[in-house]
């Protein structure tokens, strides 16, 4: 039974892959135009469709939102019934639909082309009403679903959704949308915190340990124990970094039955860390921590010291 169910599992990605391929060889000179349409849209892009086309439409309009082409959704239906007041003069509309004879599709069509909108038709049927209505067709002919009865919209969703998602990925390149673009549209979450929480918004919390070169071992415990950073930094009298020490440096001084009396942090601290710049990303910090297996920086400018990023400071910000 398990043996079974693998082999279904596997058959769909198979089938579904098979159809992505046969698809990409099938895109033309219409989708290009296509692309250069949208790019040049002084409205918005109306995407509809009926049932399980719908709900791709709707991926692909927050695909488009979230990478800064403006688009909006229209249920076929509804469109029927007033929703088709939200069409403006300027902006083109997306069709989707497996067959292209969907009533609704059918109603929708003659009455988009009374507005003089452009229409690009992703529809599964190049013979179809919906593409002979279309300016320009986005070809998602599937062989097979996969569907065991070879009846659900799985291959042929499949093949929408990648086509909206190739649209989208033309968009950004034409139009230099780059991650600080990203970001703008992403500011909740942790995706939006990766693209734009830098250090300084992270280590000005926290308390800024430090001792002088010249402080005795017993000054430099009672600091990294007073500022619950497990670390302190090592200054001059300018506040420059010369190094830091960490509670493991202490550890491992011990067992080395170093002479602690007249030990001084300069003697056990690490000189040259590492360390990152406060407009840095906060992401950044993170991956130099995991690079280093430490676990906080010394946050500088120049080499002034500023203070301590700790990665409880990251993991509470979500970005771990």
């Amino acid at each position: 039974m398990n043996d079974n169910i693998l082999q279904r599992a596997r058959k769909t990605f198979q089938l579904e892959a098979d159809a992505l391929n046969n698809v990409r060889q099938l895109l033309n000179n219409d989708f290009q135009q296509a692309v250069l349409l949208i790019k040049d849209c002084a409205g918005r892009v109306v995407f509809s469709g009926i049932g399980k086309s719908a709900l791709v439409a709707q991926k692909i309009v927050a695909t488009f939102n979230s990478t800064g082409t403006p688009s909006i959704f229209m249920h076929a239906a509804d469109a029927l019934h007033g929703d088709l007041g939200m069409v403006q003069e300027s902006d083109i509309v997306v069709v989707l639909s497996k067959s292209g004879f969907s009533p609704e599709i059918k109603a929708l069509l003659p009455l988009v082309k009374n507005f003089g909108n452009k229409i690009i038709a992703i529809v599964g049927n190049t013979d179809s009403y919906l593409a002979q209505q279309a300016d320009l067709v986005l070809n998602t002919t599937v062989d097979q679903e996969a569907c065991p009865n070879n009846l659900a919209p799985t291959s042929s969703t499949t093949a929408q959704m990648v086509m909206g998602d190739a649209l989208a990925s033309c968009l950004m390149d034409l139009k230099g949308f780059k991650d600080n673009d990203f970001a703008k549209f992403h500011p909740g979450g942790t995706l939006g915190k990766k693209l734009y929480l830098s250090v300084s918004d992270v280590f000005l919390q926290n308390e800024k340990p430090k001792v002088l070169e010249h402080q005795s071992l017993k000054e430099v415990i009672v600091e990294i124990t007073k500022k619950r950073l497990g670390v302190t930094a090592v200054v001059n009298e300018q506040n420059e970094l010369l190094g830091i020490i960490t509670d493991g440096d202490l550890r491992r001084m011990l067992e080395k039955n170093t002479d602690i009396e007249h030990t001084v942090a300069g003697d056990i601290m690490t000189k040259r860390p590492k360390t990152i710049e406060p407009r840095e990303l906060a992401v950044s910090a993170l991956d130099m921590m995991r690079k280093n297996s430490i676990t906080q920086l010394a946050v500088t400018e120049g080499n002034v010291y500023l203070g301590i990023i700790h990665i409880h400071d990251l993991l509470k910000e979500g970005l771990i």
